[in-house]
């Protein structure tokens, strides 16, 4: 005769080696677990988030910026007036839309800003939205770098960028 405790004894250490096993191999097939992440470091910066940055705005062939007034090497007194040319594209404010249209930015003492973002508006990067054509300037004495650069509606350079030699005036008061 067959021992009913040793034979239901005998069932449990299967259906438990089953489990056992089932277990194993579900845990085996998983992903798996995300390791320990060494502590941030709290003065790195956070990352930036993926942003879909809007197409660059086309301009057309032969579409250029200049300064009217004052000329390259000019020796001025503060203040003097900043007076831009543009042909090939209109002028608009900033926020309008049209083909072929943009407003001046004027970069003081800075190098080109990226071209794929909007100008910043600082000190150095002056906005002209209301699609000035020139600006009284009051720049404390010292030697200068100027240049233009249209952006489009959004303040974004257009494709190829509309820009203007860099120039350099001397302001002696």
């Amino acid at each position: 005769m067959i021992d009913l405790s040793k034979a239901i004894a005998l069932q449990m250490q299967k259906s438990a080696l089953a489990a056992l096993l089932a277990a194993t191999l579900l845990y085996s097939c998983a992903s798996p677990e995300p390791q320990e992440e060494a502590a941030p470091d709290a003065d790195a910066p956070a990352p930036a988030p993926e942003v879909a940055l809007p197409p660059r705005k086309p301009s057309p062939e032969g579409a250029r910026v200049w300064f009217v007034s004052p000329g390259d090497g000019a020796a001025l007194t503060s203040p003097f007036v900043v007076e831009f040319g543009l042909e090939g594209m209109e002028l608009l404010p900033a926020g309008e839309i049209g083909e072929n249209t943009g407003h001046h930015h004027l970069l003081v003492n800075t190098p080109l800003p990226r071209m794929d973002l909007p100008i910043i508006t600082d000190d150095a990067h002056m906005h002209f939205g209301l699609a000035q054509t020139s600006v009284e300037l009051s720049l404390a004495p010292g030697t200068y770098t100027l240049q233009l650069l249209l952006g489009d509606d959004l303040h974004i350079p257009h494709e190829p960028p509309v820009m203007s030699e860099v120039i350099t005036v001397e302001v002696t008061n």
